[in-house]
């Protein structure tokens, strides 16, 4: 399965960035405007960079169009499509079917939500996408999963309803249990909030939507 890790340009935390990059490999790396700088430091040569160009720096910016087989894509500032929007389209054209956004959590919020929505793409095309950081796995689910306490980014597993609606959720193996439970956007948030696995093993099943999942960690 081709894979793709798109850098943009919101706060990321180099350090753990590297030391993800020591156990990940990727097919492609795609730079989104002031992603680039974060790309620069980490020593990486991106393949594409996307993007109006507004944010990165100069200098970084003028150093990298001297090299050779890096494809640029510059867009408009006047568009529809924010910048992460069209890297996440160009790598799901070039057949990859496992993205992994950095940068994409840290900054502002209505960046951060946007580029959630951004994931709905990757799901309806079949493609694994998540947005990460120290703390945090991002994803959306459109049908059920089963978890593993060994590979979960952190102890924490939450649910949020992405359609307005999703029924018939059951949780079995979680230390909070739900049997056949609908949820509805914006109320009863906490009842799939910070839940953890009980066992070594446990299954998110649902009968329809699409859930917003996050596995996570307490900061530091």
């Amino acid at each position: 399965m081709k894979s793709c890790l798109i850098v943009t340009g919101g706060t990321l935390d180099l350090e753990f960035a590297r030391s993800f990059l020591q156990k990940e490999h990727f097919d492609k790396i795609i730079a989104v405007d002031a992603g680039l700088e974060a790309v620069d430091a980490m020593g990486l040569t991106p393949d594409y960079v996307v993007g109006d160009f507004d944010t990165v720096k100069g200098p970084v910016l003028e150093r990298y169009r001297q090299m050779p087989f890096i494809v640029w894509e510059q867009h408009k500032p006047e568009k529809n499509e924010t910048d992460t929007e069209l890297a996440r389209s160009r790598a799901l054209t070039l057949g990859c079917r496992k993205l992994v956004f950095l940068g994409a959590t840290g900054g502002r919020f209505d960046h951060m939500l946007g580029n959630l929505h951004a994931l709905y793409a990757c799901l309806e095309s079949g493609a694994d996408a998540c947005l990460l950081d120290k703390q945090n796995k991002i994803y959306l689910l459109d049908e059920g999963k089963t978890f593993y306490k060994n590979a979960l980014w952190g102890k924490y597993v939450s649910f949020l309803p992405y359609t307005e609606e999703v029924k018939g959720i059951t949780l079995t193996g979680f230390q909070y249990l739900l049997e056949k439970k609908d949820l509805t956007r914006g109320y009863e948030v906490g009842r799939c909030i910070s839940n953890e696995l009980a066992e070594n093993q446990a299954r998110l099943d649902f009968d329809e939507g699409i859930l917003i999942c996050v596995e996570s960690l307490d900061g530091e």
